[in-house]
């Protein structure tokens, strides 16, 4: 096989080997405009070899429930001439350690919501964060409202 260099530009069955993902993966990203590919003479895709570390990104970030529209947003600010380089991939995961603290309190908040409704055991009506008499919070929309308050940092309406 021959060997290729960091200028060569790789076919879409090569990139989906390498990189370990279906090449309708790889079409649906470009559709997305998260990679890019150039077409030869007979119209077949060639990406560059720093599609690989954009891929391996797009992997990492869905390995961490980021959403591709986060990637996208990611990617926008990185030059689509070069791989990403490590003082981007700093940036990056500065940015997406923050998104995983704001998750990470939300996941906390929502335990301390779930253990305090199962140690209630809904006994303690005075207590109770559903509690709703007459259906009050039906004004201020449908759904669990104190829930959402509480998990938007608010406290829970009519305490």
């Amino acid at each position: 096989m021959e060997r290729k260099t960091p200028t060569d530009h790789l076919t879409i069955g090569e990139v989906a080997a390498r990189a370990g993902i279906a090449t309708s993966a790889i079409r649906f990203y470009e559709q997305e405009g998260l990679i890019t590919s150039v077409r030869t003479a007979g119209n077949q895709r060639r990406y560059p070899r720093h599609t690989l570390r954009r891929l391996s990104i797009i992997g990492y970030a869905k390995r961490l429930g980021i959403p591709l529209t986060e990637v996208a947003a990611v990617f926008e600010t990185l030059p689509a001439d070069r791989m990403p380089s490590k003082r981007d991939w700093m940036r990056i995961s500065a940015r997406w350690a923050a998104l995983l603290d704001e998750r990470k309190r939300r996941i906390e908040a929502l335990q301390q919501e779930l253990s305090a409704c199962i140690g209630c055991g809904c006994l303690s009506l005075s207590s109770c964060n559903a509690l709703n008499p007459g259906d009050v919070l039906a004004e201020q929309g449908s759904g669990p409202v104190r829930l959402e308050e509480a998990a938007e940092g608010g406290a829970p309406a009519g305490r």
